[in-house]
């Protein structure tokens, strides 16, 4: 497996008690099973979250859960919010404040926070949210889907503003990510998403539960009082015209660097593919296993797995794909993901899409005949 992503310098800091026993140290098993909601809490907790805000809604309740137990226990913040647009807004308030901050929900919860995310991301305040998504539009259902993809990284809310997205594919990841998601957020000022999914959020899986911590921040820009020096302002609002415009500028400046340092991406069976699928989340697991399946019936296949959704690893897929004869497309939507691998292909490779939608999964058995009708369709160098 390829892996293209920055080297951590810090070490890991393991948990002193099983979480909510209160007890004494005690030895760690190596692996413990959790599920997916739970790890990702616990991994902000030993990343350093003092404050989390949030409001209850399927498939992400149970980390909302965790961190109503667990944040007290540590003498930190938990706000369960009378809605979803008041957890945004308290956490705007707490970051503001220098608060290490969370904020997770799923799908429609997301959707009422983009206003003010976009006050976030205009006043530059670090925050990492973690979308778990659901079928949509609508309500929808309950069931896992990733139709959340484009809302995520085209935006979210209104203006002109990025954040960076990481889309995990195991609980494993999703651990390290979002200690990833609080170092990315603090490094650049700006709120970040974890975007998972519902079967990512619910199933469990066995996880180190070696949390790894990450240093406190001591930015100077918060609102901590004035005494002794001048006043600080954060702030999204600039009536003037030519301000603002200097202040999206500034913003730009800061999405080109992290376009340049935060491109993460996993790649595997890749150097002798004639097929590749690009997928994320549980996509990317049912891709995995299409793949060893295709190869197994004599279609050299392999998978490209962005890590960072945005900013997207569009030239390392272009050159992934250089010598393959199609790109598939996987995805628990109508088609979101597929447009940015058009536009990293440039039109040199085909790209063709497969999907499910509303709470439906594709199948290993499905993908393996979405490649299949690529090889036919591009049989002869038609595309």
């Amino acid at each position: 497996m390829t892996v293209a992503q920055p080297t951590r310098t810090t070490q890991p800091t393991l948990i002193a008690s099983p979480p909510g026993t209160g007890g004494e140290a005690s030895p760690l098993p190596q692996r413990i099973l959790m599920k997916g909601n739970e790890a990702m809490a616990e991994a902000a907790i030993a990343a350093g979250c003092d404050a989390y805000f949030g409001y209850p809604i399927t498939p992400q309740a149970e980390l909302l859960e965790w961190m109503a137990r667990r944040m007290p226990e540590e003498g930190r913040v938990f706000v369960q919010a009378e809605s979803e647009l008041a957890a945004i807004n308290m956490a705007l308030g707490a970051a503001a404040a220098g608060a290490r901050v969370l904020v997770s929900s799923s799908s429609p919860g997301i959707s009422l926070m983009a206003e003010g995310m976009s006050y976030m991301a205009g006043s530059r305040l670090p925050v990492v949210l973690i979308n778990v998504m659901r079928g949509g539009p609508g309500l929808g259902s309950i069931g896992a889907a990733q139709g959340d993809y484009l809302q995520a990284t085209k935006g979210h809310g209104h203006g002109d503003y990025r954040v960076p997205v990481l889309g995990p594919s195991s609980i494993a990841e999703a651990i390290d990510l979002v200690r990833e998601a609080f170092a990315i957020a603090e490094r650049y000022r700006t709120p970040v998403i974890l975007l998972a999914d519902g079967i990512l959020g619910q199933a469990m899986e066995p996880v180190s539960p070696n949390f790894e911590a990450l240093a406190p921040s001591t930015p100077d820009w918060t609102l901590d009082g004035a005494d002794g020096r001048e006043p600080r302002v954060v702030k999204s609002l600039h009536l003037r015209p030519e301000d603002l415009e200097r202040h999206d500028i500034a913003l730009q400046a800061v999405y080109e660097e992290i376009e340049a340092n935060e491109i993460r991406w996993a790649g595997e069976e890749l150097a002798d593919a004639e097929i590749i699928l690009v997928a994320y989340g549980t996509a990317a697991r049912v891709s995995r296993t299409a793949v060893q399946r295709a190869r197994a019936q004599g279609l050299r296949a392999g998978l490209f797995r962005p890590i960072s959704l945005w900013p997207f690893p569009a030239a390392a897929l272009r050159e992934a794909s250089a010598g393959a004869r199609a790109v598939v497309a996987v995805e628990m939507s109508a088609g979101q993901l597929v447009e940015d691998v058009r536009l990293a292909i440039e039109g040199k490779v085909p790209v063709f899409h497969h999907g499910r939608m509303g709470g439906m999964v594709p199948t290993p058995d499905g993908v393996v005949g979405a490649m299949r009708q690529a090889w036919a369709v591009t049989d002869g160098g038609a595309a």
